[in-house]
């Protein structure tokens, strides 16, 4: 009983390691912006160091999970790691855009599969019953970055030097190493497949990469989409629906369905996924508005998002103890709908929100503390259910499916939503004209200068509360599809898992 707790708990760790660096870059962004001398206001130039660390996390992630139930937990973790550092060094050396954005890319590849690997080793060691609070430790220890990842970097910008989050990654991964090699099971897990889906594996990492580039927008005050965007983004979907005929027809399959009730699984993962799409909205824009809208400084803009970050693994070992009392299916419809009430508070934010209170509590506070429970609620029925859903040798491309769809989610809704919020906020600042100091009194110039940044603030806020709007929307909708998860436990015949051999393999 030790020894599993100590070997989930070094795989928690690894965890918490990948999720720093997901999530530090969101509130670093204007400060490497600034280094790699980009205009502040062209942003939309560095969405690719966001979105290639979640392109790398989903596109390896299905192989990686697939790997690790042939082959064992432990080398994958352990060879994950010498990759994630390898990342880590050419990320901090990086002097340009491609550069950096190569760097995340190969941090992503490496860092997708700790998650999976590490929840799918908590379905190697602990039965049906008490997995969802397992589950929710490591969803917990998951959250846990993201509530340290943007302080943790914003303060090592702050003392240092923002490449230095990157450096300090290569003694920690060291250590990582040691662990692993002493705690984690070495052997395979039972009843494996043969054979890795290496083509699937392909198609949806092609597939979802056209996606990226179809909807990444260098010039958003011409159009919402790129020159290139309506091809390349039809390419994508030509290959991703190749991918799930290929997956039809093969004799090995990254996720296979043979037996499984198709609906509520992929209902599930549509919830992941929406999920994934509302909690990159909010670790992007709202510490933006807290830049443009609120005038504060990266420091303070981490705090700010701190309300909404904390939340997240109260809740997400709340929820894993709701699952294992009430069933899977209402803590997910009701994270999901509490979420939506958050994003639909946020979006009404008034322009003097530092006055803005309900009774003795500050709104802000108050909105950003739903909407972190909300989706905290989620992350471990999800992954319960995907796991109940379908045998035991498959828990590590299951639990691979559910890290792809919510990661799909983050990467696929930063970058549509923000191509609309770039694309939206030029159009809504097309026939706004900067005054000139030289053309009038300085007076006259001050009144002007305070009209135009007026006009520029209710464009940014009007910007942003329709892209919470949509964020709210797509909650609702999630909360729909979790009706559909069945919460009993007879949709399969389940292996179950047999802990004391696990160790001992």
């Amino acid at each position: 009983m030790n020894r599993r707790r100590v070997a989930i708990g070094v795989g928690g760790t690894v965890v918490l390691l990948a999720a720093l660096d997901a999530y530090v870059v969101t509130t670093i962004l204007v400060t490497v912006v600034q280094d790699l001398k980009i205009p502040v206001n062209r942003l939309e130039r560095v969405t690719p160091v966001l979105t290639g660390f979640l392109l790398g996390y989903v596109a390896a992630m299905p192989l990686i999970g697939q790997l690790s139930d042939r082959f064992g937990r432990r080398p994958l973790l352990q060879v994950c790691l010498v990759v994630f550092a390898v990342g880590s060094a050419v990320t901090a050396v990086a002097d340009t855009v491609p550069t950096l954005t190569g760097g995340r890319v190969v941090q992503g590849l490496a860092g997708g599969a700790l998650l999976p690997v590490t929840m799918a080793l908590a379905g190697d060691l602990w039965d049906e019953r008490k997995r969802p609070v397992v589950l929710g430790a490591v969803g917990a220890a998951q959250e846990m970055g993201s509530v340290l990842g943007p302080l943790y970097g914003a303060g090592i910008a702050a003392m240092l030097d923002w490449r230095w989050i990157f450096w300090v990654n290569l003694p920690l991964v060291v250590a990582a190493m040691v662990a692993v090699h002493f705690t984690v099971p070495g052997g395979r897990p039972k009843g494996v497949r043969p054979g890795v889906d290496v083509v699937g594996g392909l198609l949806l990492a092609a597939g979802l990469g056209l996606l990226v580039v179809g909807l990444y927008n260098p010039e958003p005050d011409e159009s919402a989409l790129p020159s290139w965007g309506l091809p390349v983004v039809g390419a994508g979907v030509v290959v991703l629906a190749l991918f799930v005929v290929w997956e039809v027809r093969t004799r090995t399959r990254l996720l296979d369905l043979s037996g499984v009730r198709r609906g509520p699984l992929l209902a599930t993962l549509g919830v992941s996924l929406l999920s994934g799409a509302a909690l990159m909205v909010t670790l992007v824009d709202v510490v933006l508005m807290a830049k443009t809208l609120l005038n504060k400084d990266t420091f303070e803009g981490a705090l700010m998002l701190t309300r909404f970050l904390v939340a997240l693994p109260v809740a997400a070992l709340l929820g894993g103890m709701l699952a294992r009392r009430v069933g899977d299916r209402w803590p997910m419809a009701a994270g999901m709908a509490i979420a939506a009430l958050g994003y639909v508070l946020i979006a009404n934010w008034p322009a003097d929100l530092g006055d803005a209170s309900y009774g003795p509590l500050p709104r802000m506070d108050v909105d950003l503390v739903i909407t972190g429970l909300g989706l905290g609620l989620v992350i471990a029925p999800v992954s319960s259910a995907v796991l109940r859903f379908v045998p035991a040798a498959q828990h590590g491309v299951a639990s691979a499916a559910v890290v792809v769809a919510r990661m799909m989610g983050m990467l696929l809704g930063i970058s549509a939503l923000s191509a609309w919020g770039f694309y939206r906020f030029h159009a809504l600042t097309a026939d706004l004209q900067a005054p000139l100091p030289f053309l009038m009194s300085e007076a006259e110039f001050a009144k002007a200068l305070t009209v135009y940044t007026g006009k520029v603030q209710d464009a940014l806020r009007t910007e942003y509360q329709e892209i919470f709007l949509i964020t709210a929307g797509l909650c609702l909708i999630g909360a729909f599809l979790a009706l559909a998860v069945t919460s009993g436990g007879d949709d399969t015949e389940p292996s179950p898992p047999a802990p004391e051999e696990a160790l001992t393999r």
